[in-house]
């Protein structure tokens, strides 16, 4: 069994910052790409920024420059640094995670999501 958790979120203003972390824990056996997708209100979820083992990164147009995302593999953990913050991205932030598990079945992985709300 495998599980994903995210923390981090919460309440900050217009320009502000907050940084997410993700930690996947359980029967892993190797993690490939891990990412961060957020849900607003009333939207689809979309994909927010993801990074592979290689360090290839991906990053949707309206948060280049803005957040950053990062891992430590010794950690099993993902982070989305987060500056600059504006109201258009509040949201339920999630955490996906492409794994291997022992039993040697490749999943993706999801967390329960956490809440980012930017005040104007």
């Amino acid at each position: 069994q495998v599980q994903l958790v995210e923390s981090g979120g919460g309440l900050v203003q217009a320009g502000g910052s907050l940084r997410l972390s993700c930690v996947a824990s359980g029967s892993i056996f190797s993690i490939d790409t891990m990412g961060w997708y957020r849900q607003a209100p009333g939207q689809q979820r979309e994909l927010v920024a993801r990074l592979s083992t290689s360090g290839s990164t991906a990053y949707v147009d309206s948060v280049k420059g803005r957040f950053t995302i990062s891992r430590d593999n010794a950690k099993n953990t993902v982070y989305l640094q987060m500056s600059s913050l504006k109201p258009e991205d509040t949201a339920v932030y999630y955490c996906a995670a492409d794994i291997w598990t022992t039993s040697w079945k490749r999943n993706a992985y999801w967390g329960q999501g956490t809440q980012v709300t930017v005040s104007s």
